[in-house]
């Protein structure tokens, strides 16, 4: 069974998907491990890291999206033929076993979701709605993933900032998060909040059947060109080692380099466009500090 490892944090731009795609590329590439990238962000730029925009606008234009499996589990209809395994876009940016499951900009529509769990509370007396909402948001990313999970080595969750549901319901799809961050103090503020939230979605689904079994793999730093993070870096890191244990701090820190950013325009990730790049050399680096980590914590 695949691993699945979700990339969160509370505030937005703090190199979230660039970790995400980056890690995913290496894995693939490098290491020879079958890798699923699901990009669960209504900006897309998962997405739009791994294949151009022709190719997505073909992609959402045949509904080969995430959204069409989340449509299928709030409107269940014999017109949704397709499985996960369908969906599912191969070899993105020429890797062998570097796969996408392609995000939405309209992924799911709120009001289907209040009226699914609502017409199943009355369908259900005696069960009390925040229990069918609990079952829901544990259950749906999960129940998407099932068909392919064992088809994978890693599967990464590329998780919008916030606390929406989708990222609530991802969490508790996987086994592991990563937290990406920069070194400035809103970045910090987002971390402690995300820690708060996760510890509190892991009380709320206590007891439950889909119990939140998802650990902190790491806090991966993302260095920026400001003045202001150099400025503030001491002072962050700081606080990050009160705040977490050593063991759950990646040592590898990605460096400032305008490589990284130049590659989105390619619609691929660093480390293919840009391989000899010091961006490149950290996220391969970086991806072999994750696969040390998790064999220590998965004794595999």
């Amino acid at each position: 069974m695949g691993l699945v490892i979700a990339t969160v944090n509370m505030k937005g731009g703090v190199g979230k998907t660039t970790l995400t795609v980056n890690l995913a590329a290496c894995l693939a590439q490098l290491h020879g491990k079958r890798v699923l990238v699901v990009d669960l962000d209504t900006q897309i730029s998962a997405t739009l890291s791994l294949i151009p925009p022709q190719d997505f606008a073909r992609i959402r234009r045949e509904k080969n999206t995430v959204s069409y499996s989340i449509s299928k589990v709030l409107r269940p209809s014999n017109r949704y033929k397709f499985g996960t395994k369908d969906l599912i876009t191969t070899n993105v940016c020429g890797v062998n076993g570097l796969d996408l499951l392609a995000g939405d900009i309209d992924i799911y529509d709120e009001f289907l979701v209040s009226e699914k769990l609502h017409q199943e509370s009355v369908d259900n007396p005696n069960v009390d709605f925040i229990d069918v909402w609990n079952e829901f948001e544990s259950s749906l990313i999960k129940n998407i993933l099932a068909p392919v999970i064992d088809e994978y080595d890693f599967i990464l969750l590329d998780c919008a900032p916030g606390y929406n549901l989708l990222t609530r319901s991802g969490i508790m799809a996987s086994h592991f998060y990563i937290m990406p961050a920069r070194p400035e103090p809103l970045s910090l503020v987002g971390m402690q909040l995300l820690e708060r939230r996760i510890s509190k979605l892991r009380e709320t689904h206590e007891g439950d059947k889909n119990c939140l079994e998802s650990s902190l793999l790491g806090v991966a730093f993302i260095l920026s060109g400001s003045t202001l993070f150099v400025r503030y870096y001491d002072q962050v890191m700081q606080r990050v080692a009160q705040d977490f244990d050593a063991d759950r701090i990646f040592q590898t820190r990605i460096p400032m380099d305008i490589n990284v950013a130049k590659a989105i325009d390619t619609f691929q990730p660093v480390v293919i466009d840009n391989p000899g790049s010091s961006g490149s050399r950290a996220f391969i680096k970086l991806s072999q500090e994750l696969l040390t980590r998790v064999a220590k914590l998965t004794g595999c």
